[in-house]
């Protein structure tokens, strides 16, 4: 009697876990149903090849399903004619940012030429004086007239002198 009644519930367990799956994976079409989906027969399908790939499927098909409303469609408001208005006004609000941006960029650039060639200049001025100081006194006459070799108490350095030749 009691090998009965095993089989019975095992019977029973077996029966419920199949139906149970097949009710689960049905639940992205009742979604699909219940909003109108435009791809109901499709997740349907869906659903039962889902059963047969390991249940892979199954989380991408309620997404899908959920995805849709028939309020608003795929997420995406269609705009009424105060709103196109709205958005004219915004397409000129960014037209003459852009217009602002894009002079003050074009000043930047002016200034930075500016500056480049004044630096430009500067060191090609920097080069001629250093070059003309260099050429016109030889660093060995500095020598000389700095050092009194009749002065023994005075100390000086001649090294740093040495590399400006």
């Amino acid at each position: 009697m009691l090998d009965y009644l095993a089989l019975g519930i095992l019977i029973f367990v077996a029966i419920t876990l199949f139906y149970g799956i097949i009710v689960i994976h049905d639940i992205p079409y009742e979604i699909a149903k219940h909003r109108n989906h435009p791809h109901q027969d499709a997740l349907h399908v869906a659903g039962w090849v889902s059963l047969f790939t390991l249940h892979v499927l199954w989380p991408f098909l309620w997404i899908w399903a959920t995805l849709y409303r028939e309020d608003r469609g795929w997420g995406f408001v269609n705009k009424s004619n105060s709103d196109a208005n709205t958005n004219t006004d915004d397409n000129t609000a960014t037209k003459k940012q852009f217009s602002v941006l894009q002079n003050r960029i074009e000043l930047l650039e002016q200034q930075l030429i500016v500056q480049n060639t004044a630096l430009q200049n500067l060191s090609e001025q920097n080069k001629t004086s250093t070059d003309k100081i260099s050429k016109s006194v030889p660093v060995e006459e500095i020598k000389d007239a700095l050092y009194d070799p009749s002065d023994e108490t005075a100390e000086f350095d001649l090294s740093k002198f040495e590399g400006e030749k």
